[in-house]
């Protein structure tokens, strides 16, 4: 099992990790605005799931065929960025639909979750965060290595979980300024997306 002084260092430096704005915070702050806070929630659990299942990947070690494939790593990778692209071109496009509507009915909930899924699945930097990052502190003589990849990428989801949640409520109490605004949201969340889907291109193998 992972030591105490091991588990708290990683406890420490995953800390540091989520506090610091991410692709995942941003997303999340997107839907929070564009939505509300439960939307917010839900594009956060979304994401936390794809953390769980890379968590489990880690663990069976698909991980590191994934990351060391160039095929499947590209694969993931354009996915990813032709995903958010979409996501974003609808967003910039949802105010010209919404004109001359006084309201719009919200997306469901289990469809903002499903999004937050799969743009955390399709993260390319996750799966080298569970390469390069985590692997750091387990200790192949301390017991299972599986069990000690879940019991810290455990800790990692929940303080990135707890990150996320405050993420979506400094969003949705920006976003109800901003909802009256229909179209500058829309270009706002729009951005977002797109400039996520950049840095996804961008990103490479390298760990």
């Amino acid at each position: 099992m992972v030591s105490m002084s091991t588990f708290l260092v990683f406890a420490v430096a995953s800390l540091a990790l989520v506090l610091v704005p991410g692709p995942n915070h941003l997303y999340i702050a997107a839907r929070g605005m564009s939505q509300g806070r439960a939307a917010g929630m839900a594009s956060a659990l979304g994401v936390e799931a794809g953390t769980l299942v890379h968590i489990a990947a880690a663990a069976a070690g698909l991980s590191y065929v994934v990351a060391r494939s160039a095929t499947l790593f590209n694969v993931i990778k354009w996915v990813g960025v032709a995903y958010l692209v979409y996501l974003g071109i609808r967003a910039l496009t949802a105010g010209r639909r919404e004109e001359g509507l006084r309201e719009t009915a919200p997306q469901p909930l289990r469809e903002v979750f499903a999004e937050g899924l799969v743009v955390n699945l399709l993260n390319p930097k996750v799966i080298l965060f569970f390469l390069a990052f985590l692997p750091q502190f387990v200790n192949p003589e301390a017991g299972a290595v599986p069990l000690q990849i879940v019991v810290l990428g455990g800790t990692l989801l929940l303080l990135g979980l707890i990150s996320d949640m405050i993420y979506a409520a400094g969003a949705d109490a920006l976003g109800r300024r901003l909802r009256s605004r229909a179209k500058a949201l829309g270009r706002v969340s729009g951005i977002i997306y797109l400039g996520l889907g950049v840095a996804t291109a961008l990103s490479s193998r390298s760990v």
